[in-house]
């Protein structure tokens, strides 16, 4: 009896350790999102916390969160860069405050369409801009999409530069946004995203730009009038990592790490799609204007003052990307 005593306690203890083993090597990563859980943003954390978990085999497990409950997109990228949080999905509005060299993607009328950008992203050009993330604290692991921005306002139906005159615009903290749409007329008032709802309600600010699942997603359609298909801006989103949490990952999960961004900015695109489709009349059958016929020449020809300062500012990269559009 006291040999069987001894060896279930034996077993017992063992199974302990192993129990204690497994534990202590699991981690629990964080990421949050600025949107709800139904959004392109939503589907993208999704996705990514699952195929994490499945592809490194539970060793890792990442926990989401939504309505910027971890901050804004500049303050979450901010606490990835510090690691006091571990991963975001973000536009990259606020990223050129951090990383510089990604400022170039945010230049107007840059890509003709869906399908050019993503071409871009994914091959030579956007394998490098991801690389240079590394260089500022932050690993970036995927592209995604944001989508192409479009101008919301309460005001006027816009079809051209000049009915942007003296509006008060929320934009992003990007100054690449800010320099350009000065040359509309517009008067930019950066703030972030969460703050935006409450800005056009209350009049604070006359509009606003973004792609059209973020206008759905934001019931923006609640409190604006018009939108119009501008389409002056293609924003990707991007996987960001912090770089002490990155380094720390043996080699086999920083490819189940990639992987599964590159899985997550597939739904991502997928969500984008699907919204750009029905968004339109959605919008409409919420009572709001839909200015589709765009004259996005005019747009692009009262840019040119500053396409010439962007044209000296990011050189061959911008040569190559313009390149890419051919």
């Amino acid at each position: 009896m006291g040999f069987k005593r001894n060896a279930v306690l034996v077993c017992a203890a063992a199974a302990a350790n192993l129990l204690a083993s497994w534990a202590s090597a699991q981690e629990t990563l964080r990421i949050g999102i600025p949107f709800q859980k139904d959004s392109h943003f939503g589907v993208a954390i999704d996705t990514f916390a699952e195929e994490v978990t499945k592809r490194t085999s539970d060793r890792y497990r990442v926990e989401t969160f939504y309505n910027g409950s971890l901050g804004a997109e500049r303050e979450s990228v901010e606490a990835v860069q510090l690691g006091t949080v571990d991963l975001t999905f973000t536009s990259t509005g606020p990223v050129p405050n951090f990383v510089p060299e990604v400022a170039v993607l945010d230049v107007p009328f840059l890509f003709k369409d869906y399908d050019n950008a993503r071409a871009v992203l994914d091959g030579p050009i956007g394998e490098g801009l991801l690389g240079q993330f590394d260089n500022h604290g932050i690993h970036a692991l995927a592209w995604a999409d944001n989508g192409f921005r479009n101008m919301t306002n309460n005001k006027l139906a816009i079809s051209t530069p000049e009915d942007l005159a003296g509006l008060k615009m929320r934009t992003m903290e990007n100054p690449i946004h800010i320099e350009a749409y000065k040359e509309f007329g517009v008067i930019p008032t950066p703030m972030a995203l969460t703050e935006v709802f409450a800005a056009l309600q209350q009049g604070v600010v006359d509009g606003q730009e973004n792609p059209l699942s973020v206008i759905v997603a934001n019931h923006f359609d609640e409190v604006q009038k018009y939108v119009s298909m501008t389409g002056h801006v293609f924003s990707p989103a991007v996987f960001l990592m912090n770089a002490g949490k990155w380094e720390a990952l043996s080699d086999e999960d920083k490819t189940a790490f990639k992987e599964a961004a590159k899985v997550a900015a597939a739904a991502n695109r997928a969500r984008v799609d699907a919204d750009e489709k029905v968004g339109i009349e959605y919008l409409k059958s919420k009572g709001v204007e839909v200015v589709e016929n765009v004259d996005k020449q005019k747009f692009i020809d009262a840019l040119a003052p500053v396409y010439a300062d962007f044209s000296e500012r990011f050189g061959a990269t911008l040569q190559e990307i313009q390149a890419a559009q051919k």
